[in-house]
């Protein structure tokens, strides 16, 4: 029973920081674009593409070759 005297007020003080730390997330912004965290790899890569030069004899990884 003595354990509950610690255990509730812990509770409470990592659900108020659970919460803080939600509403500190929502002003700064992080929930604002969802996608983006999805999206940027494949932009990294289409833009790494367009600025390789390939060689005329150099054949592309990014499709594959007809048999």
């Amino acid at each position: 029973m003595i354990i509950l005297y610690l255990l509730v007020p812990l509770g409470l003080v990592l659900c108020g920081l659970a919460i803080w730390a939600f509403f500190w997330a929502v002003n700064t912004g992080q929930f604002e674009s969802l996608d983006a965290a999805a999206v940027s790899p494949l932009e990294e890569e289409a833009a790494i593409r367009s600025q390789v030069p390939s060689s005329p004899g150099a054949q592309s990884t990014a499709s594959p070759s007809s048999p």
